[in-house]
């Protein structure tokens, strides 16, 4: 049988195959809300058959958006919209979850932005470094979008701390340059992490799951590399983590060799030396190439990108080369078996 479209068993909930839609910003919001584009885009990979998805990065305060065009939870008003897009995807027996994230230093919204240290990032603006006030206030701005998401009725919360975000930032030599508790030290550096898990941790039901993005490798020789990593995720598990998304890179603008699964090794090694599942991926464009991987490396999911922009059907048009017959909408089955 297909592993990657077996189900997967995760806090009582049965995740009904391994493929994960990643999380990708469309940069399509008004004042953070969400709109019928982001209906349509989530809804079409539902109905194209992945198991999970991932809602883009979506800012817990306006200064943590990437952009002004992102997604947020900040204010209760956000609720509503996306309410409509979870129960529309579950109607697909989809599990969907939000990814929750503070640009800090690589926030391109007008006005002042924040960072651990006074460090730019590349030729963008300079950020004032967060006070111990202002990380209180960061932390807590974290636990108020988990109560609204789970308002909005999601399956789980995935905490960005990967591609040279904030969180990232903290946990980064690189970015983090703080003489103070937060600083120096990977344990010091660990420790905002770790507040913000514990006070999402403190609203979000217990029988959910919670996810964490990391960036495994930051290529640079004086940056994060996996060993540091799995220490981290170590470190802060037992405070509720129950599933790991790995990526890499984004703390410094370094060139990477990308190729089909050049992320893979770092998921593999973080599942052998942490215990919890993973999800791995880097450029997966066939499912044949994520079956494989899922069991030559022995990972628990796959995500895909890019692909899925591509080919939101992927599942109902490929999968059975893995000997697995999907069950297509009943409008599309006119579409099923055709040339």
């Amino acid at each position: 049988m297909s592993k990657l479209f077996s189900p997967y068993e995760l806090k009582g909930k049965t995740i009904k195959n391994r493929l994960v839609m990643a999380p990708m910003c469309m940069y399509s919001a008004e004042n953070g809300l969400a709109n019928d584009w982001h209906l349509t885009h989530y809804l079409t990979r539902a109905v194209g058959g992945v198991g999970t998805i991932v809602v883009e990065a979506t800012g817990v305060l306006p200064e943590g958006r990437i952009t002004e065009q992102d997604l947020g939870l900040w204010d209760d008003s956000q609720i509503a919209p996306l309410k409509r897009i979870v129960e529309e995807v579950r109607k697909y027996d989809c599990l969907i979850g939000i990814q929750l994230n503070h640009a800090g230093r690589k926030s391109q919204t007008n006005g002042t932005i924040f960072a651990p240290s006074p460090l730019a990032f590349e030729m963008m603006q300079l950020p004032a470094e967060l006070t111990k006030a202002d990380i209180r206030r960061v932390v807590e701005s974290f636990r108020q979008a988990a109560i609204r998401a789970d308002c909005a009725g999601f399956d789980f919360i995935q905490i960005h701390g990967a591609h040279g975000y904030l969180i990232n930032q903290f946990l980064s030599p690189l970015a983090n340059k703080r003489t103070d508790e937060y600083g120096g030290c990977l344990p010091n550096r660990t420790r905002f992490l770790h507040e913000i898990i514990e006070a999402i941790g403190s609203v979000w039901p217990k029988e959910k799951i919670l996810s964490l993005r990391v960036s495994a490798e930051e290529y640079h020789p004086e940056g994060n590399h996996v060993d540091d990593l799995c220490e981290i995720i170590n470190s802060v598990k037992d405070s509720g983590i129950d599933w790991v998304d790995v990526s890499s890179g984004g703390v410094v603008n370094a060139k990477i060799n990308a190729y089909p699964g050049y992320q893979l090794p770092f998921a593999q090694t973080i599942k052998e030396k942490t215990n919890l599942p993973v999800t791995g991926g880097g450029l997966i464009c066939t499912v044949g190439f994520a079956e494989k991987a899922l069991n030559d490396l022995n990972l628990d999911f796959i995500y895909m990108g890019r692909e899925l922009l591509r080919n939101p059907y992927i599942v109902l048009n490929q999968a059975n080369e893995l000997g697995f017959d999907p069950e297509w909408p009943f409008q599309y089955k006119r579409a099923k078996n055709t040339p």
